[in-house]
């Protein structure tokens, strides 16, 4: 018998659809433990620990860690993305600066730290080194910053690195008497959710946590394992977007069809791109359009209003370049660079980061048509007389601008559009939802909205080109 090649190889056909789900778990997973994201995954993914440690490394280049107690991917990272936010959240607020720095910190004073630690010597620990940072400090008797320090907390609660045995995190933000609270720490787990690619402390730029460029004449399987890496961690791949060497491999047959069969996606292909639909609807951080809250509808119902303008003016709308990604990249490296404490750097030691500039995208500037402001909150107007205010519940029936706002973020988050100054440019993807339709619900008004595509019966014709890159109401 000739013996199967790429991915699960190992694994036999009757079980690579289990072998399938454990490595998606792994991929949209930050940490797996005995009781996270539910009880019995992390048996079922260290069922194909070793399988799957040397596909994630020989297609991805990434490292599994994957122990009796927990599981975490490494990931080789190519470059930094804005929407990943949702991994540092509580309650599904995304951390701002403070909460992330409190949360470095605590780490850091976990390191010098027995297996257990009280509330208040944690805190006596820790002010000094917030202190110490200009701009962030620490002031027990503001609110908000005990309200960081517990988010952050609560953080480490859930992924298992602390464990409350006594006493209560509110209570001490209360400020309730001689509260205080006991941990007992995880150190080896706290250990991995901490694992830079290099040295912070001998870091000149953020550039350096990144994987190297791909240069004009790498090795195909290098730039085929950056564009493997790009097609699961973005919604669509972009030819436009990438380096000459990784467009070539993602335009052959190879690199996607092996992480489809690796992880049970679909490939689909367009002029402009490739992407990884899933049919289920749970390989994603956001699900689109699901059913979800008023911004989640709202954004969905401005798809269809969109795709509506096109199909009756697009001669007369507007069309500029969108912007392309490596400049969006490097003025993100300089934002974050720009809080870094040179001061500390050891210049022997140094890592700089890329050097050198990116190479030219691999083809020509992507143009898109542009929505003006003015047009978009005339099309939420029109969302709020069709449906009425209260469908788009307490929170902003009376901020419709607010809902707007609310609104494009996630679809700028979804790579269905771009924003720029006046306005927005409608990818080509953003299309996928153009069928998109909204209905009250035959029953008394409980201020939700369905939302869902229209029937499949009769489905809207293909755009070839312009339509988009991912399946119906899913996010890859």
């Amino acid at each position: 018998m000739a013996r199967r090649r790429g991915p699960a190889r190992h694994v036999d056909p009757a079980d690579l659809g289990t072998y399938q789900q454990a490595v998606r778990r792994v991929l949209t997973c930050d940490l797996i433990t005995a009781t996270r994201p539910r009880p019995g995954t992390l048996d079922q993914v260290l069922r194909w620990a070793d399988h799957m440690a040397e596909d994630l490394r020989t297609l991805f280049g990434h490292t599994l860690i994957a122990t009796t107690d927990h599981v975490r991917l490494v990931r080789e990272i190519d470059e930094l993305d804005p929407t990943q936010r949702q991994v540092f959240s509580r309650k599904g607020r995304p951390f701002d600066r403070r909460r992330l720095a409190y949360l470095c910190l605590m780490l850091a004073t976990f390191q010098r730290s027995q297996i257990e630690i009280s509330l208040g010597d944690l805190v006596a620990q820790f002010t000094p080194a917030a202190n110490a940072v200009d701009g962030l400090g620490y002031d027990p008797t503001d609110s908000a910053h005990k309200s960081a320090l517990v988010d952050a907390a609560h953080w480490l609660l859930e992924r298992g690195a602390l464990h409350l045995s006594d006493g209560s995190l509110e209570a001490w933000a209360r400020g309730q008497g001689q509260a205080d609270a006991l941990f007992d720490i995880d150190h080896e787990l706290c250990e991995i959710l901490f694992r830079p690619a290099r040295p912070v402390q001998h870091l000149g730029s953020v550039a350096g946590l990144l994987s190297d460029p791909v240069k004009e004449g790498a090795d195909r399987e290098r730039a085929a394992r950056r564009a493997r890496r790009l097609l699961v961690e973005h919604p669509v791949v972009h030819y436009a977007d990438l380096d000459p060497e990784v467009a070539a491999a993602l335009r052959t047959k190879g690199p996607a069809e092996d992480v489809a069969r690796m992880t049970g996606l679909v490939v689909e292909r367009r002029a402009e791109g490739v992407l990884l639909a899933d049919p289920t609807g749970l390989f994603t951080d956001r699900p689109f359009p699901g059913r979800g809250g008023a911004v989640t509808r709202t954004a969905g119902l401005l798809l269809a209003k969109i795709a509506d303008l096109f199909e009756t003016s697009w001669a007369a709308l507007t069309h500029m370049d969108v912007p392309g990604p490596a400049q969006e990249h490097a003025e993100l490296v300089a934002q974050v660079d720009a809080g870094l404490p040179l001061h500390g750097v050891v210049g022997e030691l140094a890592w700089t980061g890329h050097e050198e500039p990116a190479p030219a995208p691999a083809g020509p500037a992507r143009n898109a048509p542009l929505v003006e402001r003015e047009r978009l909150e005339g099309m939420v107007a029109d969302l709020f007389t069709e449906f009425g205010p209260a469908s788009f519940t307490n929170t902003w029936q009376q901020d419709p601008h607010g809902l707007l706002d609310a609104a494009l973020v996630l679809l700028c988050d979804l790579r269905l559009v771009h924003a720029v100054p006046g306005g927005i440019l409608v990818m080509p993807q953003a299309l996928r939802y153009r069928n998109i339709q909204g209905a009250l619900p035959e029953r008394p008004d409980t201020g939700m909205l369905p939302l869902g595509p229209l029937d499949q019966a009769h489905p809207a014709p293909e755009h070839d080109a312009a339509d988009a890159h991912q399946t119906e109401g899913t996010t890859p």
